[in-house]
């Protein structure tokens, strides 16, 4: 099987320039010529040599600029140049290089060096296209590794969603729905795509914690003693504990969420007491969508409320229990909110 030859593309307005450097290399590599600097950037675009040489002296547009034209474009910018010019002076090899040429010769050319240094820029160009397509190999490995490690990461979300939700009696509607609600104001807010898969994921973690207990709390039809309320508020140090310490993004926002989304905007929420930006933005935000849809589901000990009526809740605790930017999310955001309920039920 004949090996395919590399492919140069020669650009010099003078004939016997052209002849010249012909002669060194038609033995070895594939030739195609360009006799202005606009033949030279539609052949190097339509052709894709592997390396180019060219003249700096050319009537109409220079050298400089052709290289400086080619280096702009994405489908051209990896081609090496090598400027073959009786311009002898440092400045304008300096100038040459600055563009972005590998190389410099000087005419009058000899054809030995003339090979030499086409060879060793056309065997550069081959080891780095091997090492981009290696490298290529690798980040596609690399990415379908992460995709099926983020897999298996929501799949146990998931199942400890399940696990809590089972222990509680919550529907899985709650979760789903709080989960959307808080996609709703990130999203608003300006958060990335990505960012947003983990909200959404981390939120539904919110109450993980309730795992850790009482059966006789959870399941109580009346109003809470004191003692039982201490104990149901120990649930965000329970899941926030469950969630600690893993270097995965998505734990590690489950754990703020679940440690903080019963902080208060005015200091007085549980379990730290934290107040205004010293709570977590997703806390805040997850803050505010859970007491939204408890208000507006049914639980053991209450009916659902009409969303006018959570929406009210939500206003009045402006600046109170809630953000007033998040609340301000809200509202403009309402639409999308309702259809969430709407949709998810």
């Amino acid at each position: 099987m004949t090996k395919q030859r590399n492919t140069v593309l020669l650009v010099d307005d003078i004939p016997a320039n052209i002849k010249i450097l012909a002669g060194s290399l038609r033995e070895n590599y594939h030739l195609i010529v360009a006799t202005s600097g606009l033949d030279a950037i539609k052949a190097a675009i339509e052709k894709k040599p592997d390396l180019i040489l060219l003249d700096v002296m050319m009537p109409g547009m220079d050298g400089y600029e052709v290289c400086k034209r080619l280096k702009s474009q994405s489908e051209t910018s990896d081609i090496p140049i090598i400027f073959v010019t009786a311009m002898d002076d440092e400045k304008d090899e300096a100038r040459g290089f600055l563009l972005g040429a590998v190389d410099y010769i000087i005419q009058p050319v000899h054809p030995l060096i003339v090979k030499a240094r086409v060879q060793t820029h056309i065997a550069l160009r081959m080891v780095q296209q091997e090492l981009q397509g290696h490298q290529d190999e690798l980040e596609a490995l690399v990415l379908e590794r992460t995709r099926e490690l983020r897999e298996a990461q929501i799949e146990i979300t998931n199942r400890l969603i399940e696990a809590a939700e089972y222990h509680d009696h919550q529907t899985s509607r709650h979760v789903t729905r709080m989960a959307h609600y808080c996609v709703v104001l990130g999203r608003a807010h300006g958060m990335r795509e990505n960012e947003l898969t983990l909200f959404f994921h981390a939120s539904a973690m919110h109450d993980i914690g309730k795992l850790g207990i009482s059966d006789v709390i959870l399941h109580k039809k009346g109003a809470l003693t004191p003692d039982e309320f201490e104990e149901m508020k120990r649930h965000t140090l329970i899941g926030a504990d469950l969630l600690y310490g893993s270097d995965n993004e998505l734990m590690n926002m489950a754990h703020i969420i679940a440690l903080t989304h019963h902080e208060k905007w005015d200091g007085t929420g549980f379990p730290l007491g934290l107040k205004k930006e010293a709570i977590p933005f997703a806390g805040r935000i997850a803050a505010l969508c859970d007491v939204f849809d408890a208000l507006s589901s049914k639980r053991p000990y209450k009916d659902a409320w009409p969303l006018s009526e959570a929406k009210k809740v939500v206003v009045e605790q402006r600046g109170i229990h809630f953000d007033p930017y998040i609340v301000d999310l809200f509202l403009d955001n309402y639409s999308k909110i309702e259809e969430v309920y709407n949709r998810v039920k």
